[in-house]
């Protein structure tokens, strides 16, 4: 079984050289997408040789980043691509846990959650955070009967094939609003373990008018609306597809 690491990274200086080391020390194989970074994360990445690297030029987003991570892995024969962040708000500790999973060849997704047991050494994430999260993954549950409890954790586990036919094409910060439907359409196996909740930062920001939370939510839900508006549509046209091969 062929596992492949893989870490979106966005201006990520201050963080990427302790986060790499240490994700090395639980697994080998480790790409880096670097996402337009500017700040001499690019320099740093580049004088690292222990590592497989896509840069964009310029930044394409976070989903445009999973999505090159899935087709990279696929066109070099891994069966599974972990993702995590770079910014030491997912623990490579945890890398061993979602190995174990792996290896019970029970799941095609196995996606962490900062709620599912909370703990006392927990950090408090930003009310609008927690809020929207709560609200989405409600949503998402709602219609798809998902049973999950974190719907915006990045640190998962996707078996690279049934994830490749998902053929997701969501680039930014809301490709799980692309993510969840299209799992849940496909029927696959799908489990939550526990992972820590960390903020090291609570003043970290998404970038142009995704940090107003309003206006978040609101994007959110649209390019959900839009996901499930496809849906209906390809489902309307294969039955009128079958109705006219019938007749």
């Amino acid at each position: 079984m062929r596992v492949l690491i893989a870490i979106p990274v966005y201006n990520e200086r201050k963080y990427v050289d302790s986060v790499l080391n240490r994700v090395k020390s639980f697994h080998p194989d480790i790409l880096v997408i670097d996402d337009g970074s500017t700040d001499g994360t690019q320099d740093i990445l580049a004088g690292r040789k222990d590592i497989q690297l896509i840069t964009h030029e310029p930044n394409q987003g976070y989903g445009q980043s999973l999505i090159d991570a899935f087709n990279y892995a696929e066109g070099r024969g891994y069966d599974w691509v972990i993702t995590m962040d770079c910014d030491e708000q997912h623990e490579p500790e945890m890398i061993p846990a979602f190995i174990r999973e792996i290896e019970s060849g029970r799941w095609d997704l196995i996606s962490g959650s900062r709620y599912l047991k909370p703990t006392k050494e927990d950090d408090l994430p930003p009310g609008d955070r927690r809020s929207i999260n709560a609200t989405i993954t409600e949503v998402l549950n709602s219609l798809f009967n998902l049973g999950i409890t974190d719907a915006f954790c990045g640190f998962k586990a996707h078996r690279v094939g049934p994830t490749v036919a998902l053929k997701l094409d969501e680039k930014g910060y809301a490709f799980p609003m692309q993510l969840w439907p299209r799992v849940a359409r496909a029927g696959l196996r799908l489990r939550e373990i526990p992972v820590r909740l960390i903020y090291n930062d609570p003043n970290r920001y998404f970038g142009g008018k995704l940090d107003d939370a309003t206006f978040r939510l609101k994007h959110y839900l649209s390019v959900l609306r839009t996901e499930m508006d496809k849906a209906d549509q390809s489902a309307s046209e294969a039955a009128t597809c079958s109705g006219c091969c019938c007749g």
